[in-house]
């Protein structure tokens, strides 16, 4: 039995591409295809599909704002994430999202096949070098959390929130959900006992939060 793909991409060439890659193989087919995180949910349920291949970046959601509401329509569906964001925070944020894979767009033919079967199979897969990269943001986060009470997607909610974000561009910014970054925000004030955005400014100043460029939204 072939393993059924849904590529979801806002560029057609790429769907193309990858559609050439995956109909190579002789155990994976493609059985649709969608150009932006609301289209894929409608995709998902019309053709259900074993393994959504999704990317990060499109217009309107971006590809992890849109994994909750795809497993919610199609809860049997296993999403792997295809991005060009090798940065471990989008690995975590893609995984906090429901997603069961991540791998990046310059990856070899050959691991973007390694992906797709091994989500298939149940398992979670990400991409040797980002995994390598992950696990050593994860020790380094570890190590500061002996002397600073907060994670580090907690510290960046902070900086946003003290630069004057609210959770929604918040949300936009970091690719979380809405109700996500309300939990970090209210944890934030919880572990470090403010009652104000006041405080939470003048703690974001005293640790040095505020410094370098603001973010811009995707």
């Amino acid at each position: 039995m072939s393993i059924r793909v849904l590529v979801v991409d806002d560029h057609a060439i790429v769907r193309s591409g990858l559609r050439r890659v995956l109909d190579a193989e002789p155990d994976i087919e493609t059985v649709s295809e969608a150009e932006n995180a609301d289209r894929a949910i409608f995709e998902a349920m019309e053709h259900k599909p074993d393994i959504v291949l999704m990317d990060v970046v499109m217009p309107g959601k971006s590809g992890i704002e849109g994994l909750p509401g795809l497993l919610q329509a199609v809860p049997s569906v296993r999403v792997l994430i295809l991005s060009m964001q090798d940065d471990p925070r989008y690995v975590r944020a893609a995984f906090e999202a429901g997603a069961s894979g991540y791998v990046l767009k310059e990856a070899a033919d050959t691991d973007l096949i390694t992906a797709v079967r091994a989500v298939a199979g149940g398992e979670r897969y990400v991409h040797p070098t980002l995994g390598a990269r992950l696990l050593a943001a994860e020790v380094e986060e570890r190590k500061r959390a002996e002397t600073d009470p907060l994670s580090e997607r907690e510290r960046e909610v902070l900086r946003l929130l003290a630069l004057g974000h609210t959770n929604q561009e918040i949300a936009k910014l970091l690719y979380i959900s809405v109700r996500t970054a309300e939990t970090h925000r209210a944890h934030i004030m919880q572990k470090l006992r403010l009652s104000s955005r006041a405080e939470l400014v003048r703690y974001a100043l005293a640790e040095g939060l505020l410094e370098g460029p603001e973010p811009s939204a995707p």
